[in-house]
């Protein structure tokens, strides 16, 4: 009797071990993605017109809109997909949860089918209205898609179950069309390269205007992520020549003496962002005219002026106009890349 009691003991014990085990494959956050996915493998960046919160609560309501949420809102926009995708990838690594791994393999799968075949990303797949179907740098869209199939070729921590064969190879080609992709769009002013624009035409290759308040421009935030994304590929002449272009670029158009601060309106009393002068600072415009070069500032009525005063205070609050983007990356970046850098002829 006191054998088989010690022997159902052990079973029990067993059991519950296996239970315990079974609960930690699950990662809430994980299990969130999840429920988010959409049929074609991407997730979109918001549900019912509201941004995508993994904090909240499924609630039987929000679960409802997340199920009526269509294909159409496929997206790579404000770290859509891309963010999911190393959600997915780092919760496998702590839980060998295959449902993971799949979610992230049908992620990357859609990532690969949304590349257009001269290796440039839309905004959104498969919906191209609007500005949704340009080759989009903006907010690193694009980047953030390369640096996903990047990690997969080198098998990042991670990244490495997703290495099979197939799939890496696809990744190798599309990583590689993207890298042409970014070379080809690097803007040219009298036969020298500058920085790149936010967003292109999808078949012509040039420079197109997004929303009506982000004009055609050359776009230094979006430029800075390419820079640095370029730096992590093995370096071409041709990689070395964009890089060292945009460095100079970035090197002679800085604003010195200003920062991007809030202050108040005489006129309206109303506070505003607004350029302060500050013999400590340096900052960049986030767009400059593709021709001149001078700062660029877009608005809702589709108006373009060089005068950051002449744009509404909605505008003025309501975007990055300048930033110190550039900053790290020529201070320390670029010196460490320069110093390890090795040619590959």
């Amino acid at each position: 009797m006191h054998i088989r009691f010690l022997i159902l003991f052990y079973c029990l014990l067993s059991l519950s071990h296996l239970v315990l085990a079974q609960e930690k494959l699950k990662d809430s956050l994980a299990e969130k993605v999840l429920v988010y996915q959409l049929p074609n493998g991407a997730w979109g960046k918001q549900v019912d017109k509201k941004a995508v919160n993994y904090a909240l609560p499924l609630t039987k309501e929000l679960i409802q809109k997340i199920e009526a949420t269509s294909e159409e809102h496929a997206t790579i926009d404000n770290g859509a997909t891309t963010r999911e995708i190393n959600i997915l990838v780092e919760a496998y690594a702590r839980t060998q949860n295959a449902d993971y791994l799949n979610a992230a393999r049908q992620g990357v799968e859609y990532l690969l089918e949304a590349q257009y075949e001269n290796g440039g990303f839309p905004q959104y797949y498969p919906n191209k209205s609007l500005y949704r179907a340009q080759i989009t740098y903006n907010d690193n869209a694009m980047i953030n898609a390369l640096t996903v199939l990047d990690n997969l070729v080198k098998e990042k921590p991670g990244f490495d179950a997703l290495g099979e064969d197939k799939l890496k190879r696809r990744a190798t080609d599309a990583l590689a069309r993207g890298i042409d992709c970014i070379l080809k769009t690097q803007v040219v002013q009298d036969d020298s390269l500058t920085i790149w624009a936010a967003q292109y035409d999808e078949k012509t290759l040039q420079p197109e205007q997004a929303r009506v308040f982000e004009p055609v421009s050359l776009s230094t935030s979006e430029s800075v992520n390419i820079v640095r994304f370029l730096m992590k590929q093995p370096v071409t002449p041709a990689i070395e020549k964009a890089i060292e272009s945009a460095i100079r670029w970035f090197a002679v158009h800085d604003l010195e003496g200003y920062r991007f601060d809030r202050k108040k309106d005489p006129k309206t009393g109303n506070t505003v962002r607004d350029l302060v002068t500050d013999s400590t600072s340096v900052i960049w415009s986030r767009f400059y005219d593709i021709e001149n070069n001078k700062p660029l500032f877009g608005d809702r009525d589709n108006s373009v002026t060089y005068d950051f005063s002449q744009i509404s205070d909605e505008r003025k609050n309501g975007y990055a106009w300048f930033g110190n983007w550039p900053a790290k990356l020529l201070e320390k970046d670029y010196p460490k890349w320069k110093k390890n850098k090795e040619i590959k002829k």
